[in-house]
């Protein structure tokens, strides 16, 4: 096979690193650790290097490490420090779960807080020197980190109630947070002081997993209270003394900047403060949102110059796609001969496939505060890429990165939006606070409208596919070129993302397939377009995983092979993948015939390290498509929160179905035709199937969960509509209105 690029974790270091370089992370004293902080009477606090096999512990006396994971409090509440961001999908909870674990804690007891930005104390171990969430990594990166934490902590407390009862250590038991030997009893927060003053653990005993208690059983959720009662703090939510909310007014085109305005009618509006003009358009500062929405509308007078704008509409884009299609690309991966297998195969197939433009979409529309304090500034935000947005902010407001101060908060889902290398939003509020002198804390807001009409989106891609059957059927042939924008050339991360012209991100899933294919060939074609592209819940997988699996239904059906028995010879080395499909078949009753009007159909993809398997059943109703069911079969190894694995899995579906029976994001002209939800369709609540979820056990270490869900959707669902009328929609959004009962 030729060489092809898929980016690992130490690629994806160097792509950060050389964005926004870090400070080296060298291993500082115990004492150089505390010296800035205030102190805490009577709490252990542990924190975890690197490694994470370096363990430090701080005394009461010596206040809060400010790497801390692990604090345990006078009143024995364990608080987790959280380095990654929430924005839904449950890492609180599974963070806190490792720790409690280890700790042999009452559930009760423990609590988490978001870490503060430093990228030298809370690195994501898989990008590097970089605080960052993405990549389904949360709890994969945090796993050996936080359970050496734990451990570390448990062996403290210990060590301490063996030497306050004179008692030998190993006669200790603890039990929901209560240590016990003999008639002796000590709460966590009991003994935190004396645990603080004990040494560090050299080497940390971590439980064997058939130990684990609350590790794979079903907790209820840290935020789930909290965001029911509304004490849960979103940027939303934040107001600071003489804070200004600002909009922006954008132009139509992407390319588009200001020639000129005129703020006049804009200033005449009750409670406008200021107008002031900014690289992403006109901003608004008002006293309140409503007003500056108010100002922004008075602005009718701004010209743009469009000299370097986007104008051309999808359909034309679409048909330089396909002309691009039918020509030789770079190559993303080869072996054996694809064109002599499929000249000489029984059965040969020819497909297209078009996927839009599509917008992230986050239920809390993008926004975030930031003031001056001190000689730095302090920005209130769902911080995604902490790293990356002290560094921009830095460079716009002409200070060090150390100088910016990220208080991270709750995010309203995100889906990679908040994750971009321009770390656009936070920029832009910065931007304004710079052009009024900082002389009050602006709130930039962004309305649904903004985001969905001139935001970040997937890009829209055009795959063409030739591939045949043998006679005895098996696959004879793949030839592939995919055809798609880069969000990778033309930034600080095309050197690693970027190899011999191909982007990794647009080919995963396609290039890497896990099916035993001898004669394969993956092309790709990157045009440059002036729309702003970004990775997308799934990124790469939310297109290749549709084509693939598609395209190995209509093979298994040339060849006469039932669908599951066909991917299970082209998996005989891949025991995960096996493993999966095997599970998800007998859950899915595959065998059984779905009845008339009904369809049934299947897929399974890797990515993020996790294998899904997905089975869809329709019903055909009056011409309409109905998803009645969807049974997913997913190994994740250990699965922390079977919960939280499950409401992942079902939102990955809930986000897959959109994308596949209504999302688009169009151009007429350059300009983007959607702007809410009534144009930009949701799933809808009377949508949503029911959802079966069923995990493969595994003593392996946490694999991705967040975004797996997502792929294995509208390949299924396209599976099922054949199966229940013979009739094959391949492009997304499924065009309703293409299908004839």
């Amino acid at each position: 096979m030729s060489a092809m690029h898929i980016i690992k974790p130490a690629d994806y270091a160097r792509m950060l690193e050389r964005l926004a370089p870090a400070p080296a992370l060298a291993a500082p004293s115990r004492r150089g650790f505390l010296k800035a902080a205030a102190a805490i009477s009577g709490a252990l606090v542990i924190g975890v290097r690197l490694g994470p096999s370096e363990a430090f512990a701080a005394a009461p006396t010596d206040g809060p490490m400010p790497n801390a994971f692990v604090k345990i409090a006078p009143d024995s509440t364990v608080t987790v420090l959280i380095k990654h961001l929430d924005m839904g999908q449950g890492v609180t909870t599974g963070l806190a779960t490792i720790v409690a674990e280890e700790m042999d804690a009452d559930w009760s007891q423990m609590r988490a807080a978001f870490a503060p930005a430093d990228a030298q104390l809370y690195n994501n171990l898989l990008f590097g020197p970089v605080q960052g969430t993405g990549g389904s990594t949360s709890v994969a990166n945090s796993w050996d980190q936080l359970r050496k934490a734990g451990g570390a902590a448990r062996q403290m407390l210990v060590a301490a109630a063996a030497e306050k009862w004179k008692v030998p250590a190993d006669s200790i038991t603890i039990e929901k947070g209560t240590l016990k030997s003999g008639s002796h009893t000590a709460s966590f927060g009991e003994l935190a002081a004396d645990a603080a003053r004990q040494p560090i653990p050299a080497e940390v005993k971590l439980k064997d997993p058939k130990d684990f208690k609350l590790i794979g059983t079903r907790l209820p959720r840290l935020d789930s209270a909290d965001k029911t009662d509304g004490k849960a703090v979103y940027a939303l939510d934040i107001r600071r003394p003489g804070m200004l909310t600002a909009v922006i007014k954008r132009p139509e085109r992407f390319g588009a900047t200001v020639k000129s305005f005129d703020a006049a009618a804009a200033k005449q509006v009750p409670g406008v403060v200021d107008v002031v003009a900014v690289p992403a358009g006109v901003a608004v500062l008002a006293q309140n949102t409503w007003a500056a929405l108010q100002g922004r509308e008075a602005l009718t007078t701004v010209e743009w110059d469009e000299s370097n704008a986007e104008n051309r509409g999808t359909a034309e884009l679409l048909d330089e796609y396909k002309k691009l299609a039918d020509t030789a690309g770079r190559n993303a991966a080869k072996r054996g001969d694809a064109a002599k297998g499929i000249a000489g195969a029984a059965k040969t197939i020819e497909t297209e496939f078009a996927f839009p433009y599509l917008a992230h979409a986050p239920m809390e529309p993008l926004n975030c505060v930031i003031e001056k304090t001190g000689d730095g500034v302090t920005i209130h935000t769902g911080s995604q890429f902490q790293t990356i947005e002290q560094a921009v902010t830095a460079g716009i407001m002409g200070i060090k990165p150390e100088q910016v101060k990220i208080e991270t908060l709750w995010a309203g889902g995100s889906f990679g939006r908040r994750a971009n290398t321009a770390a656009d939003y936070v920029a832009e509020a910065a931007t304004i606070l710079k052009a009024i002198d900082g002389r009050a804390p602006v709130h930039l807001v962004w309305t649904r409208e903004d985001d969905i009409k001139g935001g970040y989106y997937r890009p829209m891609f055009y795959h063409k596919v030739r591939a045949g059957v043998t006679a005895d059927g098996k696959i004879a042939g793949w030839e592939q070129r995919i055809v798609g924008q880069s969000f990778m050339i033309g930034t600080p991360f095309e050197a690693f993302a970027v190899k011999e012209g191909v982007d990794a991100t647009s080919v995963e899933g396609a290039s890497d397939t896990h099916y035993d294919i001898g004669n394969l060939m993956v092309e790709l074609h990157s045009p440059q377009v002036k729309v702003p592209t970004l990775w997308w819940r799934s990124v790469g997988h939310t297109h290749t995983a549709h084509v693939v699996e598609v395209t190995i239904d209509e093979l298994a059906r040339a060849a006469g092979r039932d669908p599951v028995e066909f991917r299970l010879e082209l998996l005989k080395d891949k025991p995960r993948h096996t493993g999966v499909l095997k599970l998800l078949a007998e859950k899915a009753n595959w065998g059984t015939k779905p009845g008339a009007g009904k369809g049934r159909g299947i897929a399974l993809h890797e990515s993020f390290n996790t294998v899904v398997g997905s089975v869809i059943d329709i019903s055909v109703v009056n011409g309409q498509i109905k998803v009645d069911k969807v049974v997913c079969a997913v190994d994740c190894g250990i699965a922390v929160n079977p919960d939280v694995i499950a409401a992942q899995i079902e939102g990955g579906v809930g986000f897959g179905l959109g994308a596949a029976l209504h999302d688009e994001i169009t151009l007429d002209n350059g300009v983007v035709e959607q702007a809410n939800f009534d144009t930009y369709i949701p799933l809808r609540m009377s949508e949503m199937p029911k959802v079966e979820v069923h995990i493969v056990p595994s003593a392996n270490a946490p694999t991705g969960i967040g975004e797996p869900g997502v792929p294995g959707v509208a390949p299924a669902l396209s599976n099922a509509i054949f199966d229940a009328t013979g009739q094959r929609l391949r492009s997304l959004p499924f065009r309703l209105e293409d299908f004839k009962a």
